[in-house]
């Protein structure tokens, strides 16, 4: 693993993601508005980086057209300099051509590549939410229990050929050892390029759970295979968010919080905000006498191309 110059740990924000639903919390962004509010936000609480999905502004149903994308870019880029990273994983119920779109057209600083395919269960948030105010909700959810998130190495390859074009960096998201060794496949190929920024992504049905030997058998496995040529950074899904991001900020990595991985803020209480989980995970870094990074901090470790190299 590289090591966070001068001790600098990035936080990335998920701002609104593809799983949870406007049920689920009144503090969801949905509009481009709410969308662009949260991420500055989260910004300005602590975040280097946010990393954006789109939604219907009407129902909050998760959209992945360059269109969708495009209003809340632009608000985001009119207001801060964070990075902003691109979804490519957008909804496990969307083709993967669809799914590169925003990302292809609008040319980010990053954008996410999932490695590898995964059953990837949902269905178990009814046993918390029954109650739904509109209908696409639950059919996602309860069509989980026979879903497959495709990332096929044809799939992978054609994010990396079509993104890299324009200077594209990725985000390389890991769900389970077999996506390191995936990873590692590209990267031995000389189809991605070092520094590497590897995302682990712990407590989701179908992945890697979040036990603390998980995260680390996770990182041993990283370290094997790719020694010094990666920054690591991890998320932990719902309940597991801020003990993932702890423990990952003691043994030097950067972190991930926000409301596309879990809507609480602690036990029975609802995040009433991105940058409320951006303030908390910042406290926790800084309580280990670590310093966040700030946007341009991230951006040299990460070798990105500059917000002003970006096509929106």
């Amino acid at each position: 693993m590289k090591a966070n110059e001068n001790g600098k740990v990035i936080i990335t924000c998920a701002v609104t993601g593809s799983i949870h639903t406007p049920s689920m919390s009144p503090y969801l962004p949905v509009t481009p508005e709410e969308i662009a509010d949260s991420a500055v936000d989260a910004a300005e609480a602590g975040a280097a980086i946010v990393h954006m999905h789109a939604r219907d502004p009407i129902d909050g149903h998760p959209v992945q057209t360059p269109e969708a994308f495009e209003p809340f870019l632009k608000l985001i880029k009119k207001r801060s300099n964070v990075v902003v990273n691109l979804t490519t994983g957008g909804s496990p119920y969307i083709p993967v051509n669809q799914r590169l779109l925003p990302a292809a057209v609008l040319k980010p600083e990053v954008a996410s590549l999932n490695m590898g395919s995964m059953n990837l269960g949902l269905f178990p948030m009814l046993n918390r939410y029954r109650d739904f105010k509109y209908p696409w909700e639950r059919e996602m959810i309860e069509g989980s229990h026979d879903l497959v998130f495709r990332n096929t190495y044809k799939d992978i390859r054609y994010a990396i050929d079509t993104l890299s074009e324009g200077g594209v960096r990725f985000e390389f998201e890991c769900y389970d050892t077999s996506h390191l060794h995936n990873l590692h496949y590209f990267y031995s190929a000389g189809l991605v390029k070092a520094p590497l920024f590897i995302q682990t992504v712990f407590g989701l049905m179908g992945g890697i759970g979040s036990h603390p030997e998980e995260v680390l058998h996770m990182k041993r496995t990283a370290d094997r295979l790719f020694g010094d040529a990666y920054y690591w950074s991890a998320l932990g899904a719902g309940k597991s968010q801020m003990a993932v991001a702890t423990l990952v900020a003691q043994l030097g990595g950067n972190v991930r919080v926000g409301l596309e991985d879990s809507l609480w803020i602690g036990k029975g209480r609802l995040a009433k905000s991105n940058g409320e989980q951006v303030s908390e995970a910042r406290r926790v870094i800084e309580g280990l006498g670590l310093q966040v990074a700030s946007p341009e901090e991230a951006r040299k470790m990460l070798g990105l191309k500059g917000g002003d190299k970006v096509a929106y």
